[in-house]
């Protein structure tokens, strides 16, 4: 009989336990089950590697998560370009449903008090990923790519074989809904922070 592998310190089963967010965000931006698994397997090694590098100032995850962010580039930039095919999902045109004729809002927003408090708690960005996860794939995919790996505009692109313009409606319906999931699951549920 084999003797019982030593157990894993606190911070690897930490890691390891992250390892399930971390595949599901590498998955949503690269679209390739085997360049995601790369891309976290990277990740799970550099953090074991140097676990000096978390200096505890933020959670695990968010220190995880933007050591992804480069490790998802990586992957990005080392394989070949595929073009993404937007879904007639992604066509939707939500701005008739959200804006009067003239421009303003048909409902006008509720007041979401201040939104660097509620940055600060981590429920609400456990909340923004449920809502990210809900956005159509396209938008999903060009919103991640611009808001958290930060990739320009022209790498974006070229990357999805889209124009400046496609890009730039993507994101907009992508802000929309995301305006509309947080509206729904998180500041109408917040008291007014005043």
């Amino acid at each position: 009989m084999p003797p019982n592998p030593a157990p894993l310190p606190d911070f690897a089963r930490q890691v390891e336990a992250l390892r399930p967010q971390l595949l599901r965000f590498a998955r949503s931006q690269l679209r390739n089950e085997v360049w995601a698994e790369d891309a976290v397997s990277d990740t799970v090694l550099a953090a074991l590697e140097k676990p000096e590098g978390f200096a505890g100032q933020s959670q695990l995850k968010t220190w995880l998560v933007g050591v992804l962010k480069h490790k998802v580039v990586d992957q990005l930039r080392r394989h070949t370009r595929e073009a993404t095919v937007l879904s007639t999902e992604d066509g939707e045109d939500l701005d008739e449903s959200l804006f009067d004729r003239t421009g303003h809002w048909s409902d006008k927003p509720q007041d979401w008090g201040s939104p660097e408090a509620a940055c600060g708690q981590r429920q609400f960005f456990e909340v923004l990923e449920i809502c990210c996860d809900q956005l159509p794939p396209a938008q999903g995919r060009v919103f991640m790519m611009r808001e958290w790996l930060e990739l320009e505009t022209d790498e974006i692109c070229k990357e999805l074989q889209i124009t400046s313009t496609n890009l730039w409606v993507l994101l907009h319906r992508a802000r929309l809904r995301l305006r509309d999931c947080l509206q729904l699951r998180w500041f109408s549920t917040q008291p007014a922070q005043r």
